[in-house]
């Protein structure tokens, strides 16, 4: 189980919970097309958001597999949300995760994504116990597989046409990082 102690800080970063009052940002990057193009999801609209919203803002711990921690990415002397990151806790047997992320297109390119879901990493295998952290997406977005190799991921596979989303059949790739690889590059 694991309860973060919330506000998380990093070096540039603050990883808090989702409010309510986020709803009106969340509903400007990820209604998006852009930014939604290789995430399961529709962009969101004034509809969609709203249960969306009420979702990111339970999703504060990892009680038990299945849980999802999800967490505003904001820049700390404005509070601006850049993005948001998550961590699923995937499997308690086998102590396995998957993290996952999106960012505001207006602060794209300056690291931000990466410094967050580096924190997730950490999480995951120091407060949680993770043996194996996932990170799974389209294989065309380019842009996130570099995030994963810059935090250490190897790209372990290539899955030709193994979902059909949003009308077509979509190419899967999938990242990993072992809690050794992970404590061997710190």
């Amino acid at each position: 189980m694991l309860v973060p102690d919330l506000p998380l800080r990093t070096g540039r970063l603050v990883l808090r919970a989702f409010t309510t009052a986020d709803l009106a940002v969340v509903r400007d990057y990820r209604g998006r097309p852009e930014v939604t193009r290789f995430l399961y999801q529709e962009p969101y609209d004034d509809e969609s958001v709203r249960p969306a919203i009420d979702r990111m803002v339970r999703r504060t711990a990892l009680r038990a597999p299945g849980d999802v921690l999800q967490l505003a990415v904001t820049l700390p002397d404005t509070g601006v949300v850049v993005g948001d990151v998550l961590l699923t806790w995937t499997s308690g047997e086998h102590r396995q995760g998957e993290i996952g992320y999106a960012a505001h297109p207006d602060h794209t390119g300056r690291g931000y994504v990466t410094e967050a879901a580096r924190e997730l990493l950490r999480l995951g295998f120091d407060g949680l116990g993770l043996h194996r952290i996932v990170g799974r997406l389209d294989a065309r977005n380019t842009a996130s597989a570099r995030v994963l190799e810059r935090l250490g991921m190897r790209r372990e596979a290539h899955l030709r046409e193994n979902e059909f989303v949003k009308g077509e059949w979509t190419d899967e790739a999938v990242y990993a990082l072992l809690a050794r690889e992970w404590r061997a590059a710190a």
